[in-house]
Parts: C-alpha cells; sequence; structure tokens
C-alpha cells in the first residue's frame, strides 16, 4: 500500500521543530551497502548504535521489471518492517525494530526507512562454519548448529514466511553466547521476506535450497542434511530433489567467473 506519510519514531528520539522523517533520510553513518536505491549505514544517537536502511524509490523500470516476470516489486523498508514483526509473532529473533518511515504516493519515488537496534558483537553462521571442510568441529557442536539452523526454518516456513536470501551469513550468532556453547540464530536481511507461502511450495524450496547452497563448503555431509531434515517440515522427495538441483545450480553460478568478477566489484560487503 502507498502511503503520503506514515512516521513511527520513539519519542526520545524526536528533536523538536524538525522534519524527522527528511532528518533520517539524510542521515550519514559508516556504509555498509550503498547500491544507489538503497542504502544501509550504522549511526550512532545519543550514544546508543544504530542500523538504519534508507530506501530512495526503486524507479519505474525496476518496477515493470518485476511485474513483467510476474513478481510483487519491494518498494521500500515496509517490507521488512512487516517482517520483522511477523518473525517477533512466531518467536524468531530478528534485529529490533525501532523505528520506520515511509513518504510518498508515486511508487518509483516512494522513500522509506526502517532503523533497528545494533544487535551488538555478532557473528555470522557462515564464519562460524567457514573452514569446517578443513577443521571440522566437535560432532556434538555441529549437531546443535544443524538441529537450530533446521528448527529455525521450520518455525519460518510453517508460519508461510520465505527470507528468499536464506544462506548461513543471514544467520547471525551473538559471540558472547556462542562462547559459551549456545546456539542462539538471529534472522538478519529480511528486506525480500514473503508472507503467506504455502510450507511446500516453490518459494520454501527455495529457501531450502539457498541454504543448501551456502553450506557445500563448509563441510556439511550427507548425514547432517539427513539430521536437518529430521528436524524440519515433512518434505517430499520431489520438494528435496528439486532444493537440490537447485542448490548445485546456486554453486555453480557463484563459482562462474562472471559472478565472481561483478562480486569483486561490489564496493562496500552486505550486511
Amino acid at each position: 500500500m502507498w502511503t503520503e506519510q506514515v512516521l513511527s519514531l520513539p519519542v526520545a528520539l524526536q528533536k523538536d521543530g524538525v522534519d524527522m522523517f527528511a532528518y533520517i533520510m539524510q542521515l550519514q553513518g559508516k556504509a555498509y551497502r550503498d547500491v544507489g536505491v538503497r542504502k544501509t549505514i550504522k549511526v550512532e544517537i545519543d550514544g546508543k548504535s544504530y542500523f538504519i536502511k534508507q530506501h530512495f524509490g526503486v524507479g519505474w523500470p525496476e518496477i515493470f521489471k518485476n511485474l513483467l516476470s510476474f513478481k510483487a516489486p519491494i518498494l521500500g523498508a515496509m517490507t521488512e518492517v512487516i517482517a520483522i514483526k511477523k518473525l517477533d509473532e512466531v518467536g524468531i529473533a530478528t534485529t529490533p525494530l525501532v523505528a520506520f518511515g515511509v513518504r510518498g504516493l508515486n511508487p518509483a519515488t516512494q522513500q522509506s526507512f526502517v532503523m533497528t537496534k545494533d544487535l551488538g558483537d555478532i557473528t555470522s553462521l557462515e564464519d562460524v562454519c567457514l573452514d569446517w571442510k578443513n577443521n571440522p568441529p566437535e560432532s556434538d557442536f555441529k549437531r546443535k548448529v544443524v538441529i537450530a539452523m533446521a528448527q529455525l526454518a521450520a518455525r519460518l516456513h510453517k508460519a508461510g514466511l520465505c527470507h528468499r536470501d536464506f544462506y548461513l551469513c543471514h544467520l547471525a550468532l551473538q559471540k558472547e553466547k556462542l562462547a559459551q556453547g549456545d546456539i542462539e540464530l538471529i534472522l538478519v536481511d529480511l528486506h525480500r521476506m514473503l508472507i503467506g507461502q504455502a510450507s511446500n511450495g516453490s518459494a520454501v524450496m527455495k529457501d531450502i535450497a539457498g541454504l543448501y547452497f551456502s553450506t557445500m563448503d563448509c563441510g556439511f555431509t550427507a548425514e547432517d542434511w539427513e539430521l536437518f531434515k529430521q528436524h524440519y517440515l515433512p518434505q517430499s522427495a520431489d520438494f528435496w530433489r528439486k532444493a537440490e538441483v537447485r542448490a548445485n545450480q546456486l554453486y555453480a553460478k557463484f563459482h562462474s567467473d562472471r559472478f565472481q568478477k561483478r562480486m569483486g566489484q561490489q564496493k562496500v560487503p552486505m550486511l
């Protein structure tokens, strides 16, 4: 839904006589991603650290490209705002929502932002598992990781939610808890989340394929995936076959010269 203006901001962050929407959209900070129409920055306000994703309007070409592909265009921050609220409802940890704003009736030029709390000293599951192929972890620890992944995925997909970038790098952990052996996964980067999806549908299959792909160079075995299946939702043999085929396709694409060249041209890392 497009709107003239919606602004949700804690009183503690408001400034008298200031257009807070414009203020937040003009904030500068440490850039974690900048792709022109969308920018992710880290800022400090009154001694507290926050992440802000600023959306500056996707433009008509992007909207038409999605519509011609029978995809709903993602116009801005509200997809992530709704996703955070949905994850809170089903008990999946994510970045805590602080504020959001939307301004503009024109879908191509509509601006928006979402502000979340800084999670502090975290790491990604991708970094945790990075060297497992050469230096396998203790079996009990690996088992806890696989089960935690499966349980998060099951809760997500049972609720009709699909992440659409469901990779190890978007499963975060607090370093302090990790050092104590606690595997409490936090799902991040929600700007493409889908809701209302069938738990055995194509979107869910693609989520699992993405997760499968992201484990392929991290020492995950067929036995690990059998354990995953035991703690995930019941799915058909055809579902798992399609997920594996797609994972292999993603792997081939990722390791292609063309894709690696494009990755190398990115100026800032993804959040």
